[in-house]
Order: C-alpha cells, then sequence, then structure tokens
C-alpha cells in the first residue's frame, strides 16, 4: 500500500496490549460506507500479478473477485462500491444501508446497545475470507492453509470528499504497484504519475 493511503485503524490483538481495529464510540450498525484492506498470509502474492498499470488476475484471483462480488448475495441492503484486487491484498469500499439483515434482525431496528456481536462488517469480512480460502483451499488440495491475514484494515468514510479520493487511490493502486508497500519487489520512486485507466483484466 501506498504512504498515501487514508489513515487505518490497524486491526491488532488487545491481548497484546495493542488497540482494536474498531472506533470505541462508533455505532457500525448505522448506514455509512467502509473503507477495508485485506492482506494475504505473509503476504505471498496469489491473486496474479500487475502488467502495464493493470491486474491479470490468477485463479486464486478470479475466485477472490467472485466471492467479493458475493456479498450483496448473502447480505441485503449492503452495496460493493469501487474495489480493486491486486497480487498481495485487496481494497474495497463496502456500503451498508440502513435495512441491512446481519442475521439477527434489520439493522435499524436494533438498539444502539446491541454490541459488536451484532455488527455487520466484521460478519461481511468473515464470510468473505472464509469461503474464498476454502475455495483456494480445495483447488489446491491445502485443507485449512491461512489464506488471507487475521485481521484487516479499515477507515471509516465520512464525507463525500474522502469517498472520492479513497475511489481514485483504488483505481489507480495497479498503476503504483512498483511502488507499493506491500510489493515485495517495490521500487523507490519520487515521483508517482496517476493512473489514467487501470483496469482488472483476466488471465
Amino acid at each position: 500500500m501506498s504512504t498515501k493511503n487514508p489513515r487505518f485503524h490497524r486491526p491488532f490483538d488487545n491481548a497484546q496490549g495493542r488497540r482494536s481495529i474498531r472506533l470505541p464510540e462508533y455505532d457500525y450498525s448505522l448506514e455509512g460506507a467502509y473503507y477495508v484492506t485485506i492482506c494475504t498470509q505473509y503476504r505471498k502474492c496469489l491473486f496474479g500479478e500487475i502488467r502495464n498499470g493493470k491486474i491479470i488476475l490468477s485463479k486464486c484471483g478470479r475466485i477472490v473477485d467472485d466471492w467479493w462480488q458475493r456479498i450483496p448475495e448473502r447480505y441485503s441492503g449492503v452495496v460493493l462500491d469501487e474495489f480493486v484486487i491486486m497480487p498481495n491484498h485487496m481494497h474495497g469500499i463496502i456500503i451498508i444501508g440502513g435495512d441491512v439483515d446481519n442475521g439477527v434482525g434489520a439493522i435499524h431496528e436494533l438498539p444502539l446497545r446491541i454490541k459488536r456481536r451484532a455488527m455487520v462488517l466484521p460478519k461481511i469480512i468473515g464470510y468473505f475470507k472464509m469461503n474464498s480460502a476454502r475455495q483456494i483451499n480445495q483447488m489446491h488440495n491445502t485443507p485449512g492453509c491461512p489464506v488471507w491475514q487475521r485481521n484487516y484494515w479499515e477507515h471509516v468514510i465520512r464525507n463525500k470528499k474522502s469517498l472520492h479520493k479513497i475511489r481514485e487511490y483504488i483505481r489507480d493502486n495497479p498503476y503504483h504497484w512498483p511502488s507499493d508497500d506491500e510489493n515485495p519487489e517495490r521500487i523507490i520512486s519520487s515521483q508517482r504519475v496517476r493512473a489514467i485507466h487501470p483496469t482488472t483484466s483476466y488471465l
């Protein structure tokens, strides 16, 4: 990821004295947009490669793409905005509507005092990670092998200006892969040129 990424709340284990991914007083039942980043275990490049500013998805990458786009089928009221799958991580914007079904009832019917167990975003990410990893492991005959890091990065999108900025960052991400912090072979560059039309292709 670029150092120009919007600020994240890093997911750490509180038992080790590190802070939680979630804002302590933010009600995750409210309608809103969330920018998430999910990385592969050990940041292995499983999902494809970048060629000329475009991501060319591998079979694993196509599985990830498929399960990400299935999220609205599983969670009615959830809308997927801009997203991109990179060789070893992905960025996406998830918009959670006020009438989303999180498995325990409609969100608008839940009191604000409902604890995090009833909150939707972790359920969505868990569903996506579990099913994509399972299918990848089935393909490789490696049952139970970790595909994703245990946690993920999250940013609450609070206004349209932030939303537009993050959308642009996601669209341009493949173009900046040579200098991306997540790139094991990254090239340090003092200049960053904006990608004009980065797109997703398939092997």
